[in-house]
C-alpha cells in the first residue's frame, strides 16, 4: 500500500495543470477535469447508483480489475446504475497510453481523467480515510455511500453493488 501511495503522490506532484479553474476540457472525446469539475460526479443525488473507480494505465491491479467494471456496466445497463472510470494517468500520457488503451480495449463505461496536482486537498474530499492508493472505488446513491481502497473481482463487485440496489 505504501508503495502505491508513493507512486500516486509522485504522479500527482508531476502533473502540470495549466488551468485548474477550467471545469472540463474535451480532447478527442476525453473528459478532463480538475477536482472541482469532478466533484459533482461524486455527489449525484438522483435515483441512480454510481460506481466510481479510480485507476490508471500504469497500475497493474487497476488494469486487472477493469474488465469487471466493464462487465458490470454491460450487465447493469438500463438498471439505474452508472459506472464512471476516473483515470489518474499523467496528462502527457493521455494521447500515448490512455486513449489507445480505451480504444484497444473498447471501454464503454464513462471515462474521465482527473488532472489536479493538489492531491493533499482532493484525496480527503473523496474519502477522509483514503491513503491515495489505487485502485479505489466509491459506490453510492442518494441514500448510501461506501468507499473501497482495494481490488475487486466481478462477484465481489456485484455483491457490493447489490447492497445498494436491493434495499
Amino acid at each position: 500500500m505504501k508503495f502505491h501511495k508513493f507512486i500516486l503522490v509522485l504522479l500527482l506532484l508531476t502533473i502540470s495543470c495549466k488551468d485548474t479553474n477550467e471545469q472540463a476540457m474535451i480532447s478527442d472525446e476525453l473528459e478532463v477535469y480538475d477536482f472541482d469539475g469532478l466533484a459533482p460526479l461524486l455527489n449525484m443525488s438522483d435515483d441512480k447508483t454510481y460506481v466510481v473507480n479510480f485507476w490508471a494505465t500504469w497500475c497493474a491491479p487497476c488494469i486487472k480489475e477493469l474488465p469487471y467494471f466493464e462487465q458490470l456496466n454491460r450487465d447493469y445497463t438500463g438498471k439505474n446504475v452508472e459506472v464512471i472510470l476516473v483515470s489518474l494517468d499523467f496528462p502527457r500520457m493521455y494521447d500515448k497510453k490512455l486513449k489507445p488503451y480505451i480504444k484497444d480495449n473498447d471501454l464503454k463505461s464513462r471515462i474521465v481523467a482527473l488532472n489536479d496536482p493538489d492531491m493533499n486537498t482532493w484525496i480527503p474530499k473523496v474519502n477522509a480515510d483514503w491513503t491515495g492508493a489505487i485502485p479505489a472505488t466509491i459506490i453510492y446513491n442518494k441514500n448510501r455511500r461506501e468507499f473501497y481502497e482495494r481490488s475487486f473481482n466481478y462477484d465481489e463487485l456485484v455483491t457490493e453493488l447489490r447492497k445498494f440496489i436491493e434495499n
